[in-house]
């Protein structure tokens, strides 16, 4: 399992020469997309012992494009730095421990195909450019040397190891160059040979010509001069260089001789599931020398092989192959690179990287694959971990593959599998059978839906209904009923739902896939009774019993359904914007009604939580609307994409944002944990670890996975502000996506859609992928498409694969631009020709029969010939040969003699006008001929009619003209006027026809007009019109229009919904009217309310009551806001606001009412909402106590806050006014256990000034007898109240105390169960918090002048404090969450103990209690402290039990009302006593240390009571 955090990176770019080298001592790097990725190899990557001996350790960010080149420099002293070169046209220079550019330079104009670093020169790179162009670069003294050498793309180059001044360059068209950088490029040697692309250049490792040994005769090859001729010098003599090329064959060559001295043919190898090897582009040719072994060469070959080639037995090609004995060891595609490496512990291990996107480590002296790397190839789009196959996790990739990672394996960190068969999509949705092993069913960006067998090699079962989009999510649950699946007997226990792009939610049986899929939509329609438009699901999530399905819409709903036949029993309105996941509680809690937790993300950056138990468990006749969550956590600044609870504890969630973050919260508290930033690009998934509660993994658009631990991260909450800038910058150096054309994004585009439509990198650059995938296996198919490394510039003149793409777009563009050309010249010619001429003369009309015109204007003697011929056809009836022919020749001559040499005539000259390009003037000369007929078959062949011709058509019959007006009809759609070819559909009557041509091109409102105008008004087709194009408009963000649409098709519902669906005030106020006028109250109301709470954010009373007068429902909330706005009035008056008063907006009736405050709500109600008679009063209160809202926590933001305590506010004076003091007491005591839970003692106090100005005796005496009902809710108001006047004396008695240690409430609330408020920690003088910076109250002062009379009748009431029920019950409370929290502190130790691995920072640095800035230490650090006898599980699990036995044995009513922590209050009266000798009497000292000593023995009390009770 390992307790350490792990990466698995993109994969490492291909068809480059050299994008990935190592150093002696261990440390190996990759270019990946944009950045290089570092592993260090060996002993010191500190992996667990067992584990392959290698950590992915950093990455090099910097770059903006594909890195195309990296090398490290290889002398001692400086393996630290390395060099990169990438498509941004940089070349930079690192230091590999900071990981910062230590130099660059951008010299290069022109994409740079090649580097190196000098093994001879300690600061010299040498890097090479596709138009030939090679720079040399000295570090030390930041000089460099430009070097025109060939005008040939560069592929590679490799400076020599022997000779400083030698680099050999491999071009495309494969011919390779030695120059000598020291005479200005000059080229020593030229090679030819090769007849295509040089893919690797290596020099031999021995200097000297006598390693090899070759025969100088021996040599089949012929002496060809290879480039100038030059004298035997030490420079050039003795050196062996390899080159490989995708031409098949290995070269040696001779620089003594200049020239080729052995060649080596790569072999077909033929080995199982292989592609074919005579298909030349699958080849890339990289080679390694081995340093130890000058005779030997290691090679790549055709389908990924490795082979290690004799070079003292050339004749006979010997070589043996990497890898023989272990069949799949090998890699699968062809591999790009190999680098030697020598560990610390001195093994000579190589590392390949190949297109399977794995990384191999090879052993040099066995030939065996030590361990493989897997990387990613696309964006990780899903993580699932098989809940029955523990810790086998599945990765969903945008480059179609499946990976599935046994995370658990123990002697392989990265035992992946992967799975290709069947995809071919980028996998954007996965789900495992929650019983069934190996069963896990996968989602596409095709809409395509499909179950995978993992243990077997089968290819998956496709579902045969596809979605039409993208498929979003995916889940297992029971089967509903649908006609597809059969009787009972023969159905599944559980079906697979899938959710899709296009707002469906399709039930497929995984039985008979190839069956059709059923709709749930339809079986909701059918039990709701549903008549309205069914929202766009966009999410779907089964609660874990089955019996509870959630769907999340794209107008922010979430619906609640109950099989079997999905009831709707609920509908939650919180989002208001695309839901994009949702997830329930785990099942296992050792509370078990946390399992009606139901955490949903959206694309607003705000994560809402709702308890749906009392939904449930009720069970309504008819939905219910939820528009209060039951927790709120926010902080993402961006739209969250997916949440995970911990399987681990009790309401613990992770989520993963657009913001680049993954961020653990508590829940249950509203409080940010640790905020995870690893990542560099938006965050698509994350999952929590089935085995160790510390450890999360998440996916990103980074084409990343990373394994991180929670208490490892130094951040609590996501990046704001400027910190999120910094991210988002780091995020933006990732290259630019670049949006497929013709793809116009609408405004506001649907997370799931912007995610998967064109706006990822991997799809970037599609057309530039290899050309090869077309004819390789399944897998290939869009896999390679989807490399992000080929843009299209550098293929088209690389062309390291044959690329199609450049020369397509080119032959696409030039016609246009010819076109264009014509069109301005065609414009500009008029003024050319003499523009008076225009002016004066009018221009002639063309000639009808031009051809018997221009025969009629010839010489004298062909006149005289045509007078002669024309006598004698005339004269004679009987004409000879030879006549007839002059008269065929002479066809002019047609208008004097008969109709059928007329008509010849005529065909002639027609003929000619077409050939000039003069339709119009053919079809007049057949009008003329009275072939109206043959005119418009010709025409409309020709697609050339004609309004003109069009409009004769009559005079030849009634079809005739129909046919024409159709023909013409499609005519003109061809050439896109849709909207005239429906107007002539029209002139025949074609209604329909003409209605859905304008719909099927998108125009909604001529087609409306044109189908209200001429057909009934109840024909369904109007209703489908506005349907259709109220949908298209909401899509776009067209709100107002689309209502429009909806209410023409009488769908006011729907209007209302599209209205609201902005979320601003004025949107709400209209959609809650627009609903009232319509008669859908339920709607109105939920919109009005809406509507109001946002005017109340803005501090805006007087709209916020206009918004609740829309609807009588909404009386009792009136008075709630009405109450909200004379306390803030009230509060305003004594500036204990949040300064926001200037932009107030309050009612005319809030100002010139004195008295106290709950006189002056009263008066107001009477004056302005006439609420006089108490059956008045008795309708508002039933009306808000349907009402029920959330406790609240420490980080319940302040405005939410008030106004839940308003609502209890409200709800105690109406309850006074009915003379129902019960209901009173309890409401008042909500609103104070609300201001205490929340940490906000300033508003506890404020309430108590306010409705209890006297203290708590006037509602004593209304309760009257002792056997009262609310008798145990008014101890704990009253306690609260005397609670509160014991602080504010005590810290009167400090006054010089700065003034954030006056007005601080002492203890932090932690609210453990979901009822009941219980405290964990103590109160003590040392103690403040930040969580109330209100202003201290004026009236302090006053009660330090009178501290004589007023401190003793104050101090006595203390006794009520002493409440030894209380305090039994609350340190059982403490007991049990004591134990709960060693326990959890013993599993972490477990862990981490068993797995060697303390973290760095010790196991403490991140506790949740200690995060929250908190006075107190933790309990659990406390325990550690003081730990002196270990204690045993068995000695825990007592503990609890008795705990929770003692609790249960407690009446209903200490359980049920919150009672200030009593011994708290001990210790703060023993400090009064210490402080103020004598102010307290020894009797309530005595009893206060009793109280400490008896149930003071838990940790968070155990050192104050040493201090007073000893």
């Amino acid at each position: 399992m390992g307790q350490e955090p792990r990466t698995l990176p993109p994969s490492p770019n291909w068809y480059c020469a050299r994008c990935s080298d190592a150093v002696p001592g261990g440390l190996f790097g990759f270019a990946a997309r944009t950045s290089v990725f570092l592993v260090r190899v060996g002993p010191g990557a500190g992996a667990i012992p067992g584990t392959p001996p290698f950590r992915v350790i950093g990455e090099l960010v910097g770059h903006t494009e594909r890195v195309s080149g990296f090398t490290f420099s290889h002398h001692p002293g400086q393996y630290n730095l390395c060099a990169t070169s990438s498509d941004d046209g940089t070349v930079k220079i690192w230091d590999v421990e900071t990981k910062a550019v230590v130099a660059e330079h951008a010299l290069h104009q022109h994409t740079i195909s090649a580097l190196h670093w000098s093994p001879r020169v300690k600061d010299l790179i040498v890097s090479g450019d596709e138009k030939g162009v090679v720079f040399c670069y000295w570090l030390n003294r930041n000089d460099s040397q430009h070097l025109f050498v060939e005008p040939r793309t560069i592929f590679c180059l490799t400076c020599s190891p022997h000779h400083e001044d030698l680099v050999a360059i491999g071009y495309k068209d494969g011919i390779v160059v030695i120059i000598d950088i020291s005479k200005k490029g000059e080229v020593i040697h030229r090679l030819r040979g090769h007849d295509d692309e040089i893919h690797s250049i290596a020099w031999c490792p021995l200097p000297g010509e006598d390693c090899l040994p070759i025969n100088q005769e021996e040599n089949s090859e012929p002496e060809l001069p290879n480039g100038k001729v030059i004298a035997q010098t030490p420079v050039t003599k003795g050196c062996y260089l390899a080159t490989g090329s995708k031409d098949q064959t290995i070269r040696i060559w001779s620089c003594s001789r200049g020239r080729g001295v052995m060649t080596l043919k790569l072999p077909f190898l033929k080995r199982r599931g292989g592609v074919d090897p005579t298909v030349k582009e699958r080849l890339w040719l990289t080679l390694h020398w081995p340093r130890d072994q000058p005779t030997q060469l290691v090679s790549s070959c055709f389908g990924g092989e490795l082979l290690l080639w004799d070079l003292t037995q050339s004749w006979r090609r010997k070589y043996s192959l990497f890898s023989a004995s272990a069949e799949g060891q090998n890699h699968s595609r062809i591999v790009f690179n190999l680098c030697p490496l020598q560990t610390e512990d001195n093994k000579q291990l190589l590392l390949s990287t190949s297109m399977d996107r794995d990384v191999k480590c090879w052993d040099m002296a066995t030939l065996e694959c030590c361990w493989t790397l897997p990387s990613l190839g696309g964006f990780a789009y899903s993580l699932a971990f098989s809940p029955v196959d523990t810790g086998c996790l599945a990765i969903g990739v945008g480059d179609g593959m499946i990976r599935v990672w046994n995370t658990i394996s123990i002697k392989n960190n990265y035992d992946v599998k992967n799975f290709w068969q069947g995809v071919k999509s980028k996998v954007t949705a996965l789900c495992w059978h929650p019983t069934k092993e190996g069963c896990l069913a996968f989602g596409t960006d095709d809409g395509k839906v499909g179950l995978y067998d993992t243990y077997s090699n089968k290819p998956p079962q496709i579902s045969s209904t596809y979605h039409k989009k993208t498929v979003y999510s995916l889940a297992w649950g029971p089967p509903i009923p649908s006609l597809s699946l059969g009787g009972e007997g023969d159905r599944p226990s559980l079906t697979l739902y899938s959710c899709g792009g296009e707002g469906l939610v399709l039930q497929h049986n995984p039985w008979k896939l190839n069956g059709e899929a059923f709709d749930i939509n339809k079986l909701i329609r059918d039990t709701n009774s549903i008549k309205y438009k069914l929202p766009v699901h966009t999410e779907i999530s089964w609660k874990a019993d089955g019996k509870i399905m959630a769907l999340g819409n794209e107008d922010g709903s979430i619906e609640i359904f109950q099989v079997p036949n999905l009831k709707l029993i609920c509908t939650i309105q919180q989002h208001h914007k695309l839901v994009n996941t949702i997830s329930w509680h785990h099942e296992h809690s050792s509370q078990p009604e946390l399992s009606y937790l139901m955490a949903s993300g959206s694309n607003n950056a705000v994560i809402y939580v709702h308890n749906l138990k009392a939904v449930i468990e009720s069970n309504p006749e008819s939905p219910v609307t939820i528009t209060e969550p039951y927790r709120t956590l926010s902080g993402h600044t961006a739209k969250i994409t997916c949440l995970a609870w911990s399987p681990h504890h009790d309401g613990r969630l992770v989520s993963a944002s657009y913001d680049g973050t993954a961020q653990v919260w508590d829940a249950l508290q509203e409080e940010p944990l640790c905020n995870f930033r690893g990542h560099r690009g938006r965050l698509l998934c994350v999952a929590w670890s089935p085995l160790d509660p510390d450890c999360i993994y998440s996916g990103a658009d980074d084409f990343c996975v990373y394994k991180w631990l929670a208490s490892m991260q130094e951040h609590s909450r996501p990046p704001q502000g400027k910190k999120s800038i910094e991210l988002e910058k780091k995020r933006l150096s990732q290259p630019k996506p670049k949006p497929k054309k013709k793809k116009k994004l609408t405004s506001r585009v649907s997370v799931k859609q912007e995610l998967y439509d064109g706006n990822e990198e991997e799809s970037i650059r599609e057309s530039a992928g290899p050309a090869e995938n077309g004819s390789v296996s399944e897998q290939e198919g869009e896999e390679e498409a989807r490399e992000p490394e080929l843009p299209c510039g550098v293929a088209s003149v690389v062309s390291r694969e044959p690329v199609i793409c450049p020369p397509l777009s080119l032959g696409l563009e030039k016609p246009k631009v010819i076109v264009n050309n014509k069109v301005t010249l065609l414009k500009k010619e008029p003024p050319k020709d003499k523009p008076e001429a225009l002016v004066i003369k009018k221009r002639k009309a063309r000639s009808m029969l031009p051809l018997s015109t221009s025969l009629d204007h010839r010489s004298k003697e062909e006149l005289h010939q045509d007078c002669l011929v024309l006598a004698t056809a005339k004269h004679f009836k009987e004409l000879n040969e030879d006549v007839s022919a002059d008269l065929e020749e002479r066809f002019h001559l047609g208008l004097f003699t008969d109709r059928a040499t007329l008509y010849r005539m005529m065909e002639v000259e027609g003929k000619g006008h077409l050939e000039n390009g003069h339709p119009e003037l053919y079809h007049q000369l057949m009008l003329w001929k009275g072939d109206l007929k043959g005119v418009l078959q010709t025409a409309a062949d020709r697609g050339e009619l004609t309004d003109n011709l069009v409009a004769m058509a009559p005079v030849a019959g009634y079809h005739v003209w129909l046919w024409a007006v159709e023909a013409f009809a499609k005519q003109l759609c061809f050439q896109e006027q849709y909207v005239k070819a429906a107007s002539h559909l029209l002139s025949i009557h074609k209604v329909y026809e003409a209605v859905e041509l304008l719909k099927a091109h998108h125009f909604y409102r001529e087609a409306i007009a044109v189908a209200k105008a001429r057909l009934r008004p109840e024909d369904p087709i109007l209703k489908d019109l506005y349907l259709s194009w109220g949908a298209i408009l909401e899509k776009d963000g067209h709100y107002a229009v689309a209502a429009k649409c909806y209410l023409g098709a009488a769908s006011a519902y729907d209007a209302a919904k599209v209205l609201a669906k902005k979320g601003d005030a004025a949107s709400l106020k209209t959609a809650a009217e627009l609903a009232s006028i319509v008669g859908e109250d339920e709607l109105s109301a939920s919109l009005a309310l809406r509507c109001a709470q946002e005017l109340l954010l803005a501090r805006n009373w007087v709209g916020a009551q206009e918004a609740l007068q829309l609807h009588g429902s909404l009386k009792g909330q009136r008075l709630v806001f009405c109450l909200h706005e004379l306390l803030s009035k009230h509060w305003e008056e004594r500036q204990l606001s949040e300064g926001e008063s200037a932009s107030s907006s309050y009612n005319t009736w809030s100002t010139g009412i004195a008295g106290p405050l709950p006189e002056r709500v009263t008066a107001v109600w009477k004056s302005a909402f006439s609420l006089d008679t108490p059956e008045q009063y008795q309708a508002a209160l039933q009306q808000l106590q349907t009402i029920k809202y959330p406790s609240a926590t420490n980080n319940t933001p302040f405005k939410q806050l008030l106004l839940h305590i308003c609502h209890d506010l409200t709800l105690a004076v109406l309850s006074q006014q009915v003379a129902s003091w019960d209901k009173a007491v309890e409401a008042l005591l909500r609103a104070v256990v609300r201001s205490y839970d929340s940490g906000n003692f300033t508003v506890m106090q404020e309430v108590h000034s306010a409705f209890l100005p006297e203290g708590c005796d006037h509602l004593r005496d209304k309760l009257g007898d002792h056997q009262s009902p609310a008798t145990p809710a008014f101890k704990s108001l009253e306690a609260f109240f005397i609670y509160g006047r014991l602080y504010e004396f005590w810290w009167s008695l400090s006054r010089p105390c700065p003034e954030s240690s006056v007005w601080v409430r002492a203890a932090h609330r932690r609210t453990t169960s979901v009822e009941q408020s219980q405290q964990l920690d103590d109160a003590g003088s040392e103690e403040t918090d930040t969580q109330a910076p209100q202003p201290e109250p004026s009236k302090l002062p006053e009660l330090d002048m009178r501290l004589t009379e007023e401190s003793k009748r104050m101090l006595n009431t203390c006794k009520e404090l002493f409440s030894e029920k209380h305090a039994s019950f609350q340190n059982s409370q403490r007991t049990v969450a004591e134990v709960q929290e060693t326990l959890a502190e013993m599993i972490r130790r477990h862990q981490k103990s068993q797995f060697c691995k303390p973290t760095a920072n010790g196991p403490d640095k991140n506790d949740p209690e200690q995060e929250a800035e908190q006075p107190l230490p933790s309990p659990q650090s406390l325990g550690k402290e003081e730990k002196n006898e270990p204690l045993s599980l068995p000695e825990l699990t007592k503990r609890l039990t008795e705990a929770n036995e003692r609790i249960a044995k407690f009446p209903e009513s200490v359980k049920t009302w919150p009672f200030p922590d009593v011994l708290e209050c001990c210790l703060v009266l023993l400090h009064v006593g210490s402080q103020s000798p004598g102010s307290v009497t020894q009797e309530m000292q005595q009893q206060a240390q009793e109280l400490l000593q008896k149930y003071g023995s838990t940790k968070v009390y155990q050192r104050h009571c040493q201090t007073f009770c000893t």
